[in-house]
Order: structure tokens, then sequence, then C-alpha cells
């Protein structure tokens, strides 16, 4: 299977800022992608890549003062498989485990533990560690917090989310990365693209998506507590502790978001390839997206 995916992001600088962007799919799935993949700014400035502490690629920039476009389209290979699923996945003992994987463990910015980590082991503490133990946290989660775009909220941590019951996807992962860092489960969140393969097409505006990854039966796998089922087509930009490790720009200055569009879907099997999102000059976008700004 075949996806094409892709996004618009425009900023209004107020002065020459410094920026990182973290836009490029994750080195994981490079050798996968088949089209071109680079981001393409406009003006033109200089741009840097360089790989952050997590192993995500990062782009530095300096966007001059005024409106900065920032884009990419590209098509990349996918299996078509949903999500893994592994129910006899079991927890890995915390002395068996690798020493890279420590570190999501530990508390962090949106994950306060520390908050979480009593209700945490009065809620799961009876489960059976491993698989059954993140699927019940997600199942927690996932009828715990109201998701909606009006609901999103960039400072609220995990414990906020459980106790104001609202949120966004991020939300979502946040509150179950914590839950299962308070069990001894390794777990990092995780952004990138998804988009409605599979599933019933959501009239919302299509966005960049967040979930996460725990470490049991000596291996990473996927769960959205969002959704809650396995989904088709993931594909990862970047790994961190929270969101505050993946943001997908950082501006060193001030500057407003004007326009934000993102494109994830099937490339139909008839479709004629390699073939890039088509560009139509009434809608200063690309063909078929949903427009969220």
């Amino acid at each position: 299977m075949k996806i094409r995916a892709g996004y618009k992001i425009v900023f209004e600088c107020f002065q020459d800022v410094p920026m990182v962007l973290m836009l490029t799919v994750h080195p994981s799935r490079a050798s996968e992608i088949l089209t071109d993949h680079a981001i393409r700014v406009a003006p033109i400035v200089h741009t840097r890549d360089y790989r952050d502490v997590f192993g995500n690629i990062c782009t530095r920039l300096v966007a001059p003062s005024g409106l900065i476009e920032i884009r990419n389209e590209f098509i990349i290979e996918d299996s078509g498989l949903p999500d893994a699923v592994a129910p006899n996945a079991t927890q890995v003992p915390l002395h068996e485990l690798p020493d890279d994987s420590l570190i999501y463990l530990l508390g962090s910015r949106y994950c306060d533990t520390q908050k979480l980590t009593d209700f945490a082991w009065s809620t799961f503490g009876q489960i059976n560690g491993g698989w059954q133990r993140v699927q019940a946290i997600c199942d927690y989660v996932h009828d715990r917090i109201q998701f909606g775009y009006h609901f999103a909220r960039s400072d609220r941590t995990a414990f906020e989310g459980n106790q104001e019951r609202v949120g966004v996807c991020r939300d979502f992962a946040h509150l179950a990365v914590a839950l299962c860092r308070c069990m001894s489960i390794p777990s990092r969140y995780c952004t990138g693209y998804l988009g409605d393969i599979g599933v019933p097409p959501d009239p919302a505006p299509m966005d960049f998506s967040a979930w996460f990854e725990a470490y049991i039966g000596g291996d990473w796998y996927t769960f959205d507590a969002r959704h809650n089922q396995p989904r088709i087509g993931r594909v990862v930009i970047a790994r961190g502790r929270d969101a505050a490790d993946v943001a997908l720009s950082t501006s060193l200055g001030p500057t407003k978001l004007v326009r934000f569009n993102v494109v994830t879907e099937e490339v139909p099997a008839h479709e004629a390839f390699p073939l890039q999102p088509n560009i139509d000059p009434s809608h200063d976008g690309l063909v078929g997206q949903r427009r969220f700004a």
C-alpha cells in the first residue's frame, strides 16, 4: 500500500526568528519513502538538519520577518497491516530492561508521574503486567477523556488531563504514558501521520496525530488511547519522553500561525505512480485535504 502525506504550514514572523522543525519522517521509515522527501521553505532560507538525542531528525533555520511557508509532499510505502497485537507480551522485569529504555520510566514535563503513582497502582495493580495492563490503561484513558479540538491546551499535563477529562490526542497519549510509567512499563510519546485508512472518514480537519509505544515482551508496541483500536498507515515522525521533546515546530521568537494543512491518504491502486498531490490555485493548497486553518 502507498500513502500520500504532506503539509503546508505558514507562519507570520515579526522579526528574524530562529526555528527548529521536526517534520521529517523518522529514520526508521526512510527506506520506505518512494518520492522526494524534503522540507521546502519560501522564501528560500538556509536550513540544516541534525539528529537529536532520541534519534529524530530536526531542521534548523532562521525565518525572516514576514510570512514564511513550510511544506512537503511525498509518498511512502506501507505494509497495509494494522498495528501489531501481542496479548501474550509480558512485562519485562526492571533489572532486565535495556539501558536506553530506562529514561522512559521517568516523569517528564507533561507526564507528571509523581501525582499519579498511587492512583495507578490502586487502579491497575491487580491486572497482569504487560499487554493486558497497558490495554487496561488505554481503555481507562479512552473512556476518561472526551476528545475535541476546542479542548486543546498546550500546557495541560497528564494529571490535569485526568482531572479535567477533556483534551486532544496528545492528552490521551500523555495520560497513558504517565500511567504506564507509574506501573514500571517504559513508554514513549510518538507523533506522526495517521489518516482515515480502513476506518470511516472523520469530517474534522486533518491534523498530525499522537500515540505512544510501550516496551513489553522485549519489544516496543504501538498503542493509541484516543482511538483504542489497531490502525493502518501510521507514519512516525518523532519519538520522545512527551510532546516537549517532539514539537513539530519551535519558534525562538514571536510568530503567529497563519495556515496549517495536513494530508494523509491512501494512494488508489489504479493511480499512476509516482504522483505528488495536485495543486489547485483556487484552494491555495493540496487538493482533497481537509483544512485546519
